[in-house]
């Protein structure tokens, strides 16, 4: 029977591994990073927050000057980081990128107490951050349509079927400290998942989703965005699913040092590389898909050691 999680007992995550994976990624260096290379697994390295932002902004960019009537395209993008979304506007102005036929997908949304999907008017919103940060900031002459701007927070279906209506061509996240992309986050251990969470196959059949989150996932929240005011975050949210992810060319992960901690970085960082699937560690699934890049701020990368403090 695998082990009850140090977290929270009525769930699954990834203390619940075996203690010899958490040993392997702990002892991870900076030094390591490009060692953990494969065949569908790239990583970055940066040295400073500029490159780095930039870099992400550029992304956005590279994807969106690819879209034409007959290949409408784009990109899926996150909350976590936020930085570069005023540098896409920037940029996207300063070129005159004409956006008619880009298109982008929103990755989740907060679901309030009704039952809905948070509005523009909900301060913690992630379809308000993108707009206030980024698409509000586009020239209106060249900013895409607003059909052409998805996010979960209406009708899911409809949602789902704008991933085959155009093409996604990078699916761009942070990383959480559940090591989720989106709100993809492990499982309540309840049920037929008692002794064992769901299979990396059955996680992956996930579509887009209501989702209860884990109580990692709330503090991280409410410590990152709401300066500790975890009563003002949802405990419930819309999320993209592994299946849509699954049709996106590629998954663009960004580490900027502050989201997840050392060892997070470290522990989805080797799970993918050695191809070790566990949804406990939702992140790990990422071993399954044929293009994946790590991106690290190298001085954020920090250390697993001992410092007492």
């Amino acid at each position: 029977m695998r082990a009850l999680s140090k977290i929270s007992a009525d769930w699954w995550d990834y203390t619940t591994l075996d203690r010899s994976i958490l040993d392997a990624a702990a002892r991870i260096t900076l030094d390591d990073l490009k060692k953990l290379e494969r065949p569908g697994f790239k990583i970055n390295l940066y040295s400073t927050y500029q490159e780095f932002y930039c870099a992400e902004a550029l992304e956005y960019v590279s994807c969106w000057q690819k879209a034409t009537a007959d290949n409408p395209c784009g990109i899926c993008g996150p909350i976590g980081p936020t930085e570069q979304l005023p540098l896409v506007a920037e940029i996207v102005n300063a070129i005159g990128l004409n956006l008619k036929n880009a298109h982008f997908w929103g990755m989740d949304e907060w679901c309030l107490d009704n039952g809905k999907a948070a509005g523009m008017d909900f301060p913690l919103g992630f379809a308000k951050a993108d707009w206030d940060l980024c698409f509000s900031r586009i020239r209106p002459e060249l900013r895409m349509p607003m059909e052409n701007l998805h996010f979960p927070n209406g009708d899911l279906k409809a949602y789902e079927a704008s991933y085959d209506a155009a093409k996604c061509l990078i699916m761009q996240g942070g990383q959480g400290e559940t090591k989720h992309w989106a709100f993809n986050d492990p499982v309540r251990r309840e049920g037929e998942y008692k002794d064992n969470p769901p299979s990396p196959a059955e996680y992956r059949k996930k579509g887009t989703r209501l989702v209860e989150l884990h109580p990692i996932t709330l503090i991280q929240n409410a410590r990152t965005s709401g300066g500790g005011t975890v009563q003002n975050v949802p405990s419930k949210a819309f999320t993209v699913g592994p299946q849509q992810t699954w049709k996106a060319g590629r998954v663009s992960i960004w580490h900027p040092g502050h989201h997840d901690n050392p060892f997070g970085m470290r522990l989805s960082t080797y799970m993918i590389a050695n191809k070790l699937p566990d949804s406990a560690v939702p992140m790990s699934l990422l071993a399954e898909h044929d293009d994946v890049v790590f991106n690290f701020y190298a001085p954020g990368f920090g250390v697993c050691d001992v410092e007492m403090h």
